[in-house]
Order: structure tokens, then sequence, then C-alpha cells
């Protein structure tokens, strides 16, 4: 019987775990977190851009959007059969299934809305006597003969239009239908008829059977062509004086279409094929540029005349919808990549700061195993296998959640991403931990600034990091943040860049004041603020991970609420531009003045803290410029930012302006409520000959009134006095300042004068300042029996409504600043947990010599305060460099204002949040002070003797 008497051995993973299965599920949830995020963040990335490009798509005109293949009508020199037989229906669904077989990838077509026929495309006179004639000109209406119209419309009355017989291009008499849009604005009924004229001048019978009702008037059927759905009355071109006329549509039976080719009104076959957005995804949008741009003039327009002939062309509005798409995209991404790379960074470097963390715990054990002649593979090894099976589970797990969370977008950027997590701790933690031990070394030598001293090495690559952070920001600083070829690496890496100089430069000259301020401290009684400086100035000589992800995190934060700040202040300023104030009343045409009782009854309105009242008057005739008279206006300014400034370049182009009369003290209120710059109202003070006319008279055009002129206007004018001809009177302005915004106006020429001054000076516009209620200001105006235009702010603030691009895009930015404030948080809790058992020894062994509960607890929090206010220091200015560094560059149009008509305020550079930079810095000291507070409170609680253990080292 044999026996084994080899010694029996646990596994080696299992007692690691079950010795401490703490730090192995704290690593695990932190790996799962990162993971999450990591993953998450192109998923999002996708899924932002998959949504913004098919609502790009689908908010578009169906004209547009929609893929019309057309080709004209059959060649004379067929027979007639045919001719007939190529504009049936079986033939056009025939090249219809190819054309769709043939759509390259990733363009697909919405099969439920596909439309093929013949139209006319030259509208015909239709002359009979019941049709209405507003201007003594007869309708002209357009025939088309197309597929699913019961699939799409509901029938109102009559029958749908049919075929009773074959229809040819001899055929005289064919049926139609209307919608009861264009049935009521033409008298249309069931029953009528229409004669449409052959090439030979031979009438056609159209009897109108049916009036339908779109099932979906703004569906792609309906919209593609807006007369099918509704008419519309048009100015007749060639009528020496303008007349208008009706057009419309009528809808034949889907196969008479051949009775169109007898017609001279250039009938033409088409397939309307309108794209399938849901089908899309963010990713496709180059590639759909690249296939429509083959379409309309390339090798996909070459297949497409093999199947519908070679007189085929391709038509779509789709490439430039997409194009737009891209546009926005890629504004978007240079300020979305600079969140990644920076919470990528610090989440790099909180991983490396576990695994110090992790390495400074077991650092004795593992210099015990080494010492009995453990081999570095095999540590290695075992250190690898029990790190992978707490890391490599926890990756899979937050990939997984990311999927579940954003369930929308590719799945390998994210695995890539989570499987970076993994490799990183795998590969991190073992190395870090097993090149402490390539050497074995004596216990108990002191690891601080005071005699640690860094080798040639580290500091060689020090300075190597350094001088290339300091050269690529310098760069930065030059070349500023365009990029031709996308996303600027170099602009996304600033907060990374910005961080890496400030914690090299820190953690060298933060000993420094420390030693010098710990001397005077010295010759005080106590001893709490001596140690307290004395231990500060001693920190770890590994300091720079923890100050680089508290910096890398702060930075990040604060540039992430500053993108956040900057998009409300850009439509905070979009909707002030626009409305002018907090409410705005104006007339509905450019003549209309508002009645004094009305201004009275808005002013005593509940909410309305003061009201403008404005005369405005737009495309006032600016003089001709005079040159060679010298008189141009010189670039002085007052401390109220007005001044004379003359823009040369652009006073020639400046042909008309906007003449706004004003009361000078209520708008000079209005402008300091608004937050613009001080209005001088001195300066269109109306008195001399300014002054307003006497009652009953009229106004001097010698008259001279001084105004204030936007700079382009200022320049045309000069500084001599100018006659203009006005709505308001007949007089002459002298420039005497200018002002590059006023609040009335969205116009960027405009020229200000003195309302009193006028000789008709009813207001057109009254502007109002407070929080007047929208219900009842249009209540208000309603009751005055005059139609007014009423706009409000918050109305206008709230047009400003997110496209799924730029809504996604803010989500990424309020996920990072979350991420980097914990991230932060995190890395001082780390960089606090690496210390606390040498801590907890220090406070033991000071009890035994006198030490209070209460002055050891005050020693902790003064040790740690240095610190913390280093990286809250630090933070902020690496914030506030990063900020400063990218501004320049960075325009938020995109990511506030893209896609909303009429809002154009400009560029919208970045500026320094202070709450975003502010906070999370006051919450690291904060969060350094508790913890050190707990650890004294913890350490109180346990013995001394249970710290001072016999033969312990520490």
């Amino acid at each position: 019987m044999r026996h084994d008497n080899r010694a029996a051995t646990a596994p080696w993973i299992r007692t690691r775990l079950r010795t401490a299965p703490g730090a192995a599920a704290a690593l695990a949830v932190l790996v799962l977190v990162t993971a999450f995020l990591a993953a998450a963040f192109p998923r999002a990335v996708d899924a932002y851009e998959t949504k913004g490009l098919r609502h790009d798509i689908v908010a578009a005109d169906a004209g547009r959007s929609a893929v019309e293949v057309a080709r004209p009508q059959p060649g004379l020199e067929l027979p007639p059969a045919q001719r007939d037989a190529e504009v049936r229906s079986p033939e056009l669904s025939r090249v219809g299934a190819r054309l769709l077989k043939a759509l390259p990838a990733p363009l697909r077509a919405d099969t439920s809305s596909v439309v093929y026929g013949v139209r006319t495309t030259k509208p015909a006179v239709a002359d009979e006597p019941w049709l209405p004639r507003p201007e003594a000109l007869p309708p002209q209406l357009t025939y088309v003969a197309q597929t699913g119209l019961k699939e799409h419309a509901t029938l109102s009355s009559g029958a749908w239009p049919t075929t009773p017989e074959e229809v040819t291009s001899d055929s005289r008499e064919v049926q139609g239908a209307v919608t009861e849009e264009t049935a009521a604005e033409l008298k249309v009924k069931v029953g009528a008829t229409v004669g449409l004229l052959t090439a030979a001048q031979e009438p056609v019978t159209v009897t109108i059977t049916g009036i339908v009702a779109p099932r979906d008037p703004r569906g792609s059927y309906w919209s593609a062509d807006p007369l099918l759905r509704s008419p519309s009355l048009v100015l007749d071109p060639a009528s020496p004086f303008p007349q208008h006329y009706w057009t419309g549509t009528v809808m034949l039976a889907e196969d008479a279409g051949p009775v169109l080719l007898s017609t001279s009104a250039e009938p033409v076959l088409f397939w309307r094929m309108p794209p399938d957005p849901a089908r899309l995804t963010g990713p496709d949008g180059s590639r759909l540029t690249s296939v429509i741009a083959s379409l309309e003039s390339g090798p996909g327009l070459l297949k497409v005349r093999e199947i519908a002939g070679d007189t085929a062309v391709v038509a779509t509005g789709l490439g430039h919808i997409v194009e737009a798409n891209a546009r926005m995209r890629d504004a978007i991404s240079p300020v979305i990549a600079v969140a990644a790379l920076g919470i990528g960074s610090v989440a790099a470097v909180v991983l490396l700061m576990t695994g110090a963390l992790i390495a400074a715990r077991r650092r004795g054990e593992l210099a015990l195993m080494r010492s009995r002649g453990g081999s570095l593979r095999g540590i290695g090894g075992r250190l690898l296998a029990e790190t992978a099976v707490a890391v490599l589970p926890a990756s899979a797990l937050g990939l997984l959640l990311a999927v579940l969370v954003v369930g929308e977008g590719r799945w390998w950027p994210g695995a890539l991403a989570a499987a970076g997590v993994g490799v990183l701790v795998c590969v991190a933690l073992p190395l870090r931990t097993t090149l402490q031990h390539i050497r074995p070394t004596l216990h108990g030598a002191r690891e601080d600034m005071v005699s640690a001293r860094p080798s040639r090495r580290r500091t060689v690559a020090e300075l190597t990091l350094l001088v290339l952070a300091v050269g690529a920001v310098a760069a930065l600083r030059r070349r500023g943040t365009s990029a031709t070829g996308g996303t600027d690496l170099l602009v996304s890496a600033a907060p990374v860049l910005v961080a890496l100089i400030a914690a090299l430069v820190l953690v060298r000259l933060y000993p420094l004041p420390l030693r010098l301020a710990a001397r005077p401290m010295a010759r005080l009684r106590g001893a709490i603020g001596f140690l307290s400086l004395a231990r500060a100035g001693r920190s770890s000589a590994g300091g720079a991970l923890p100050l680089l992800a508290l910096l890398l995190a702060l930075a990040t934060a604060a540039f992430g609420g500053s993108v956040i700040a900057g998009i409300g202040d850009a439509r905070d300023e979009a909707a002030l531009a626009s409305v002018g104030a907090d409410a705005r009343i104006d007339g509905v045409s450019e003549r209309a003045t508002l009645p004094d009782g009305l201004v009275r009854t808005v002013r005593d309105l509940d909410g309305v803290r003061d009201a403008t009242p404005l005369r405005v008057e737009y495309s006032v005739s600016m003089p001709e410029t005079e040159t060679g008279d010298g008189n141009a206006p010189s670039a002085e300014t007052d401390g109220s930012g007005t001044g004379t400034s003359g823009d040369a370049g652009s006073a020639g182009e400046v042909r008309t302006a906007a003449l706004v009369g004003i009361d000078p003290a209520s708008y000079a209120r209005l402008t300091r409520t608004t937050g613009l710059p001080a209005f001088p109202a001195a300066r269109l003070k109306a008195a001399g000959p300014s002054a307003p006319p006497a009652g009953g008279t009229e106004s001097d055009p010698g008259r001279v009134l001084p105004a204030i002129a936007s700079p382009a206007v200022a320049a045309r004018l000069g500084v001599e006095p100018r006659a203009i001809d006005t709505l308001s009177g007949e007089f002459m302005v002298q420039v005497v300042g200018t002002t590059a915004r006023v609040p009335s106006v969205s116009s960027t020429d405009f020229l200000i004068v003195n309302s009193a001054s006028l000789e008709r000076s009813a207001p057109t516009t009254l502007l109002l300042t407070g929080t007047p209620d929208a219900g009842e200001l249009r209540a208000a105006v309603g009751g005055s029996g005059k139609e007014y235009a009423v706009q409000t702010r918050s109305e206008e603030r709230a047009r400003y409504v997110n496209t799924p691009m730029q809504a996604g895009a803010e989500r990424i930015y309020l996920a990072a600043v979350a991420a980097g404030a914990g991230y932060a948080l995190l890395a001082v809790l780390l960089s606090l947990l690496q210390t606390a058992p040498e801590r907890r020894t220090l406070l033991a062994r000071l009890r035994t010599m006198g030490l209070t509960t209460g002055q050891g607890r005050r020693l902790l929090a003064f040790e740690a305060t240095p610190q913390a206010l280093l990286a809250a220091g630090g933070g902020l200015f690496t914030g506030w460099a990063t900020i400063a560094l990218l501004s320049p560059g960075i325009d938020l149009v995109p990511l506030a204002l893209a896609g909303v008509a009429g809002s154009d305020p400009g560029p919208v550079a970045l500026r320094t949040d202070l709450w975003s930079l502010g906070l999370p810095a006051a919450g690291v000291v904060a969060l350094a002070a508790a913890v050190a507070g707990v650890q004294a409170w913890w350490a109180s609680r346990r013995g001394s003797i249970t710290e001072l253990r016999a033969g312990d080292s520490r």
C-alpha cells in the first residue's frame, strides 16, 4: 500500500481570498465601476450620434430626405403600346423592386412609404368657369397617377378613382380625386369634371369621383409634394403687375398614367423612396454621404440607369442632411474628447494608486516569500492569478451593465474599453508589486522626502515628461484648437498635460515651505503644530501619483462644469438677443403703433417691473459714403463701453439700418437690467436744435439729432451731420457714440435716437422687465382689440430644445463632472488609507508619552490639511489653466444652439465656472479633514498594546 508523505497544501487563490475578502471585494467594485464607465462612454457616444442622425432625417422635410429616381416619358420613336406599358403599374412596380434591391448599404428605404407613378411637371390651365379666380387668373393644375392612395388616405365622399377600361394614350376620359383642402379652396365637388388638353389640343375629361383625407398629412406620401395635399396661391411671373392664381394637384387612378403621355404637360416617371432611419446608426454617417454622392453622380447612378433607363436621374437632399449632422458631430467631438481623456486618465491613475496601496499592505508578506526562495516569476504569477479572479469577472459585469444601461451602440468599442481596464489592473498590480522585490532590502528604512533621493533615471524621466508637456501646451497655445483631420488629441489632452506639469512641479516644491514653517513652530510651547508640519513635509515618496489623480479629476470636473454653464449662458444670451428683454410686444406690421392705453395696462400687470417703449423702423436707407473727406470716426471709447469707432471695411456694405427711437432714461435702465454695457443716455438728451417740435408744427429737416450707431453705420455716416428720410420724419443725424449691441433689435446695423425728437414718435415696440405671466400678458394685449405679437424670454429660452446629439453630449459632461468628483474623493481616500497604519502607530506611540485624544485628532487633521490644500490649490490652478488654454478655440454654439432657426449670437467661448471649480476642491479639503478625524477617533478606541505589539517593526 502506497503512502503519500507529501505535505498537504491549500490552494493559493482560495487562501488569499479567504484571508482578505474585503480587499478583493473593494478592488472588484472599483474595477466594476471603472469598466462600466469605460464601456458606457463609447456606447453613449454611438447612441446619441445614432439618435441625432435619425432625428435629423425624420425632422427634415420629406421632400428633402426622400431619394427620387425620375426619367422623362418613353421616347416617341417607340410603339404606342410599348410606351403605354412602361408607365403602367406592373412595369413601374418591377423597376421599383429592382431599385430597392440596388440601394447600397447602409441606405435602406421605408418600403411602406415607397411611391412610384407618373406626374406632370408643367401645370396645365383649367378653364372651367366654376373654379375660383381670385385675381381673374384661372387655376393651373398638375396631375399625378401614383400608387398607394388607398393605403395613405381615407375616402371622405364619393368613390375611389378607378380604370373601368384599360387606359391608353388615346383615352379621353379618366377618373381622379382631390384632398379635402384642395376641394375646399378650389370649390371641387364629387362629379365635377376638369378638362386637360392633349398635345393635339383634344380635351381629356377628368371626372372627380372622390374626395380623400390624408391619414398622415406630415408623412412622406403627402409631404414630398406639398401641392398633393394643399393647393397654393402663387404669383404669376409673366404678369407685369402682381397677380396670383391657384395651383393644385389632381390624383388620377393608379393605372391612368398612359393618358398623360398624350399631353404637353411634360410627364415624367418617378420612383420615390423615403429612407428608413430606424436602420441607420451614427457611424453610418460617413458611408451614407459617400453612397448618396455615388447615386447622384457616380457608379451608383450608372447602376440606377441600368435599371430605370439611360435618362434616369437621382435627386435627394439626404446628403445635405447627413453632412449637416456630420458638421455638428465634428464640432461636438473635440469637446467630448476632453472629458473622455480626462476621466480616462484619472481612472487609470486611481487604479494604479489602488495597486500601490495593495502592494504597500503586502510588502512584508512578499518580502518573506522572496527571502525564502520565491522567484519573481512565481510570485508574479500567483499575484496575477489572484488578481484576475476578482478583476476579470468585475470587468465582464461592468461591460454587461453598460450594455444594459446604454442599449444602443456598437459592442466592440465598449468591450475593448472594459478589457483594457481589466488588463491594466491585472498587469499593473503584479508588476508593481514584484518590481519592489527584485533586490532584497532590509525593513525599517524611512520612506519620505527627507531620506528619499530620486535617482538620476527618475529625474531624467520627470524632466523629459515636463519638457514634452510644456512643449505640447505651448504648441497648443500657438496653433489653437482647429483640427482639420477630426478630433485633435493634443487639444483633448490639455487637462492631462497641465495636470502633469503641475504635479511634477508641486511634488518637488511641496516639502520646502512646510519645512520652513516648521522652524518657527518648533519654538512654540505646543508640539502639535511642529509634529503635524514635520510629518506633512515627510510625505511618501510616491506622492506624485495621488496628486496627479487629484489634479486630473479636479481639472476635468472644472472643465465639464464650465461647458455645462457655458451652454446655459449661450441659450440665455440667444434668448435675450431675440426678445430684447423679459417680454416684448410688437405690432404686426412696421407701421402699427401701440396705443397709450395698452402701454399703461401692460405696465400695471403683476410681475412687470419696468416698461420701455420704443419706436423701431427697419430698412431705413443710409446715405452714400462720402469718400476723401477724412471724416471717418476715431476709435474713442468711454468708460461705459461706447464710443465712436469705425469699420471702414464694412461701411460700404451697409445700405440699410434699423432706426430705434428710445426714451434715454428708461432705455438706460433696460440695458442695466439685461446686463449689457451701460448706455450713455446723456448723449441723446433732446435739447437745443434737437428738441421736440412744437405741437401742430412740422419738424425742420435741417435739425441735427445726436445718435448712437453700430460701428458699421458709424463708419458710413462719419462724424458730420447726414440727412436721412424715415417714416418718423426727415432730419439729420450726427453720430456721437457707438455700441456693438442693443437689446431692442437683432440687426447688427442700427441707429439710436431720442424718440422725443422725432416728428412721429408713437411706439411700435414695448420691452418689459420682470416676471410677467405670458397668459396674462396675451390676455391684456388681446383685450385692446388689435393684433399684436407677444414674445417672452422664458418661452424663447424653452425653444432651444436639445436635439438627441446635444442632450447626449450634455449627459456625458454631467457624468464627467460626477465621475471627476468621485475619483477625486476616492484618490483622497486611497492616499490617506495608504498611510493609515503608520498614523495609527504614531498615535499609539504618542499616547504612551501623554498625548490626549483631542491632541491626536488635531495632529492628524493638521497633518492632512497641507496635502489637501496643496491638491485643492493645484486643482484650482489646473482647472483654470485648462479652461484658459481651450476657451479661445472651443465654440459651444453646436452644443447649445445648433438646429434652432434664428439663433445666431456669435461664437460662445468657455468661461470659468466658479462653482464647478471651487466645490470639488473644497470637497477634497473637507473629506481629508473628515477622514483624518475618523482615523483619530478609530485609533483612540484601540489600545496602545494592540498597535504596539512586540516585534512589530512599524
